[in-house]
Parts: C-alpha cells; sequence; structure tokens
C-alpha cells in the first residue's frame, strides 16, 4: 500500500517537497536581503567622529625648504611661511604640534615611526603634513625621498591599534604633475598679493593613492598638474587652507572646509612668475577621503 500511494501520490508528495525546500531557500534569502536592509537603514548620516578624548592628537610638519645639491632639486622659498601658519592654526585646534626643518631621509623615517609607535589612545586622531617636493609615490627630504604607501601603512590598524578607528589626516604640499592648469574665464582676477611675490611651482608628482578606513588625503592639487608657491607667502594652498581653518576649523566639517579650499584656490591665478608661460595659470586642489564618519574639529571644553 506504502508503494501504491507512493505512486498515487509521489508526485504531489515531490511537488511538496520543493515548494517546502523552495520557501527554505527562499527564507534564508529574504533573511539575508533583510539583515542587508536593516544593517543600511542602522547608518546614521550625521554621525561624527568622538572627539572628546583628553587631546586632539599629535601633529608632525616635515618642512623641506633646502635639499642635498646631488639631487638637482630647487630650493623651496616661501616654505617656511607655510609651516608657521600650518603651526598657529594646528595649536588653536588644540593639536600637539611637532615641526622639523630639512631632515634628513633616516630622520623623518625615525620620527615618523616614533609617532606610529606612541600611545593615541587619549588622541582624537592624527595629522600629518609634508612640505616638498614629489616623486611619483614618493616626497623629499633633505637627501632623499621616502614613500608615501610606507608612511601612511605605518598608521594603519594592524600596526598602530590605538588609532583604530580614529581620524588619520594627511596634507600634501607638492607638485603631481609637469602641467599647468589653463583659466577657463578671460576675467579672472589676480589677486593683489601676487604682484609682491614671484610663483614658483614644487617639483614633481604625487600621486593619489588608497590609504585604507578612516584615512583622508589631502593635497595642494589635482593629479598631473604643478602646485604654486609664492616665494615669501608661501603656497597658495597653505595660505587657504590656514585661512579658513582660522575661521571656521572649530565649526565647519572638515571635508566641507576642504571642498572651500579647493574653491578659493581655483579662484587664484599666476600673476609674477619669472616663467611667462605661467602666468594666468590655475590649480585647484583635491583631497581623498576614506572617512567613515563626519570630521568636526570643536573647541575643547
Amino acid at each position: 500500500m506504502s508503494n501504491t500511494a507512493q505512486d498515487r501520490y509521489g508526485g504531489s508528495v515531490a511537488k511538496h517537497n520543493n515548494t517546502a525546500t523552495d520557501r527554505a531557500a527562499c527564507t534564508e534569502n529574504l533573511t539575508e536581503t533583510d539583515n542587508f536592509i536593516r544593517s543600511s537603514l542602522a547608518l546614521d548620516p550625521a554621525e561624527e567622529y568622538k572627539m572628546d578624548n583628553k587631546q586632539r592628537g599629535l601633529a608632525l610638519i616635515f618642512n623641506q625648504e633646502r635639499f642635498f645639491w646631488r639631487l638637482g632639486l630647487n630650493d623651496r622659498h616661501g616654505t617656511n611661511a607655510d609651516r608657521a601658519n600650518l603651526e598657529k592654526r594646528l595649536k588653536e585646534l588644540n593639536f600637539e604640534v611637532r615641526a622639523y626643518d630639512n631632515y634628513k631621509q633616516v630622520e623623518v623615517l625615525d620620527k615618523i615611526s616614533e609617532a606610529a609607535e606612541e600611545n593615541h589612545s587619549n588622541a582624537d586622531c592624527f595629522l600629518l603634513v609634508f612640505l616638498s617636493h614629489g616623486e611619483n609615490d614618493h616626497v623629499y627630504t633633505y637627501d632623499g625621498k621616502i614613500s608615501i604607501p610606507n608612511i601612511t601603512s605605518l598608521f594603519k590598524g594592524d600596526k598602530c591599534k590605538s588609532l583604530v578607528g580614529k581620524p588619520k589626516i594627511f596634507i600634501l604640499q607638492a607638485c603631481r604633475g609637469d602641467k599647468h592648469d589653463d583659466p577657463v574665464t578671460a576675467w579672472d582676477a589676480v589677486d593683489s598679493e601676487l604682484k609682491t611675490n614671484e610663483v614658483v611651482v614644487d617639483a614633481s608628482a604625487v600621486y593619489t593613492l588608497p590609504a585604507g578606513a578612516d584615512f583622508i588625503m589631502c593635497y595642494s592639487v589635482a593629479e598631473g598638474y604643478y602646485s604654486h608657491r609664492e616665494t615669501i607667502n608661501g603656497s597658495w594652498y597653505v595660505q587657504d587652507l590656514c585661512e579658513l581653518l582660522g575661521k571656521h576649523g572649530d565649526s565647519l566639517e572638515f571635508t566641507e572646509l576642504l571642498t572651500l579650499v579647493n574653491r578659493k584656490v581655483s579662484m587664484r591665478s599666476v600673476g609674477n612668475s619669472n616663467d611667462r608661460n605661467a602666468i594666468g595659470k590655475k590649480q585647484v586642489p583635491c583631497f581623498a577621503s576614506m572617512l567613515t564618519k563626519k570630521l568636526y574639529f570643536r573647541s575643547k571644553k
């Protein structure tokens, strides 16, 4: 009888079993999809990095004005104005600033390694500035060059656990190519202060590189173009970055502030330069953000 029942109802039973299987599979898929949707909806677009630690964090500034003659690199007149300007603004934002002038390759690497090995548990974030010439994915020290990926890798979670989940900010003032950015309108005004400064460029190229979560890479110029520096007042990028940090650094979200910097620098044009081909040329900075939350430098109470 069991055989007959199987013959008579086998198709029906088989269909029922398939339906049960399909339901199980469908339920499993729906559960995975629902979980995905729920986690997406749980993200708060207004979530900010925690910035209420005892310390804002360490800020390193490597300022390269002079270079060993064998490198064939021009001195970077005006860069000391950049360093002083950055020191002032970063201290106003409660950073512990350590500035180093014309350090050799080994000395720079030692200072960066020491910073990566420090305990940042009581700090909100970390910041590093390099004011120099660049080449490909390297920046120059006094007597050599160091790899940007090697620098950033020291601050990833597997190497620097006390900075896990905290913003790691890298600011690079250097050229990223050998082209001048042409103006697109004929009425671009030349800033008055440019008439008293010669505008020069930093050498070679520094390319945008992925660094990892909670990193933000801030570049003085878009890839492929010259970065302009005044021989007295310092680089356009650092001048405008520091001005806007002074006005909005403790109130505006950092990537929004960097967007304002892009706009302000893009309004400049070369007015006084020994290179006649540079007259009227432009510059636009850029940044590559791997931040996962909004970043504010609100005043510490």
